[in-house]
């Protein structure tokens, strides 16, 4: 296929026209994941070490993104520039790693001049390579072919469609060796502690809750205007209510209150029993966040007790309001 070049050039065509190509070039790869691949995908599940990925220019931002990919999904990478590995950094480089060399021309002149040095290293190289008759084919134990028919450049220059295989083949890998590691979601969220699925399967309410002090905490027989003051000073829209021994008797919220006015002229007159619904609902303190958040949905309410564990569930150690849970960052 060739892209239109007209001097007018039509915008939405030309970008199809790429997006095309692109997309040919990456179904083509399906061929291509052979005996070679495989032996890749084994080579690097036994390695004892780390996944060394290097390539120069376009290559190498792929190889920053492979070697990304790579890590965060179960399979220690690390991207050591060839320039540099050259000149110092190849002692980022241990007798246990194996290396994934990614060059499209296959003549990379610092892949080539690393080579020997890896060699003497005793470590295996694997190449994703664009061209399989070259210096770097020639140079590795294993070579999977990233070649494509043409670049989505119109000057059949840019390496675009090159790129975007070898990216897609580095994601073949990745997953390749995610599935044979049995990664969970699990896993992945142990990678990703600062990320939304991380926290979802990791945050538990414990370390969201508000407690000791920031509690707002009233006697059964207090009365209601000392209550409210207590509700408006801890600003968590809730009052927990405690019986003589100091175990939950429950809780006040705003909609207790409305609740209230509308059965008394007099509720000031009353104590914070008069105001309170007992029986509130309660978590223990390692539920997830998630789970917690699952709760007040299915309630239609904004905060939870949180207790010790399952067998304490009579004095709160602490309370979570959604607002927590949706400043947390887990949606």
């Amino acid at each position: 296929m060739s892209i239109n070049k007209k001097k007018d050039g039509n915008n939405i065509q030309v970008g199809k026209e790429v997006i095309q190509i692109e997309a040919d070039a990456v179904a083509q790869l399906a061929d291509r994941i052979d005996e070679q691949f495989n032996q890749a995908v084994e080579c690097i599940f036994n390695c004892g070490g780390r996944v060394i990925v290097s390539g120069m220019g376009k290559s190498g931002l792929i190889s920053q993104k492979i070697a990304s990919t790579l890590a965060s999904t179960g399979t220690p990478a690390q991207f050591v520039h060839p320039g540099e590995a050259i000149h110092g950094d190849l002692g980022m480089i241990t007798d246990k790693d194996i290396v994934l060399a990614v060059s499209n021309s296959g003549e990379t002149h610092e892949l080539i001049q690393l080579m020997p040095a890896i060699r003497r290293l005793g470590v295996s190289v694997i190449g994703l390579v664009g061209r399989r008759e070259s210096n770097v084919s020639s140079m590795v134990d294993i070579v999977i072919d990233t070649s494509v028919e043409r670049e989505a450049c119109t000057l059949d220059l840019a390496p675009t469609a090159s790129t975007t295989a070898m990216l897609a083949m580095g994601d073949a890998l990745a997953v390749a060796l995610l599935e044979k590691r049995g990664f969970q979601r699990e896993d992945f969220a142990l990678l990703h502690p600062g990320g939304t699925l991380g926290k979802q399967l990791l945050l538990t309410v414990r370390e969201i809750m508000h407690s000791g002090d920031d509690l707002p905490i009233v006697a059964r027989d207090a009365d209601v205007k000392s209550a409210l003051l207590t509700m408006s000073e801890k600003r968590l829209g809730v009052a927990i209510v405690l019986d003589e021994d100091g175990n939950l008797a429950g809780i006040i919220t705003d909609g207790d209150i409305r609740r209230a006015l509308e059965k008394s002229d007099h509720i000031f007159d009353k104590t914070a029993e008069f105001l309170m619904a007992s029986d509130p609902k309660w978590v223990s303190q390692d539920t997830l966040a998630i789970n917690g958040l699952e709760i007040m949905e299915k309630y239609s309410i904004t905060s939870l007790f949180v207790y010790e564990d399952e067998a304490n569930n009579r004095k709160p150690v602490g309370i979570v309001h959604i607002h927590d849970i949706l400043k947390a960052g887990i949606m």
